[in-house]
């Protein structure tokens, strides 16, 4: 299920960052278009589906000002899947792209940027424009046709202008 929404991205929470030098921030990615996909290791979804789609939207966009970062939104299975597994298991499927592992808050199952974005599981994917505003919201995984129209166009969108 999908939808196109209009609002501010909210900030991602982030409890360790793999793939990246230091934490990113999407205040600081302002002016790039976003794809953002939240996983889970140990989602078959994830795995069969839609790792494989972000390795060809990390190749087919490479050479573009697209940012793509993972966030491993762990709401199930809390045990198993810890950074060391996750680290293993970026390396096994050779992901590049930075990953987040999304901040877990004492008392709740879901994850603070799951909960910020209104995720409803995984595999779920948020492409956000170059002024910071989500444009497509989507549970599952589309077509890659789909999606790669959508990034063109959050491409092809104008730099906002900055205030000097």
């Amino acid at each position: 299920m999908s939808a196109t929404e209009s609002r501010p991205a909210p900030e991602l929470a982030a409890s360790a960052w793999f793939n990246t030098p230091q934490p990113l921030t999407l205040a600081g990615l302002r002016g790039r278009p976003v794809f953002l996909h939240a996983f889970q290791l140990l989602c078959p979804g994830c795995v069969a589906t839609a790792i494989p789609q972000v390795q060809r939207i990390e190749r087919v966009f490479a050479e573009t000002d697209l940012a793509v970062i993972g966030i491993h939104t762990v709401f199930e299975h809390h045990a198993a899947m810890t950074p060391v597994t996750l680290q293993a298991f970026l390396h096994e499927y050779r992901l590049k792209s930075p990953v987040a592992v999304d901040l877990a808050e004492e008392g709740s199952d879901i994850p603070v940027t799951m909960r910020r974005f209104g995720l409803r599981g995984t595999p779920s994917s948020v492409l956000i424009g170059r002024d910071g505003t989500i444009l497509h919201h989507v549970f599952g995984v589309e077509d890659d046709i789909a999606v790669g129209a959508r990034i063109a166009m959050a491409l092809a969108a104008p730099v906002p202008e900055t205030g000097a």
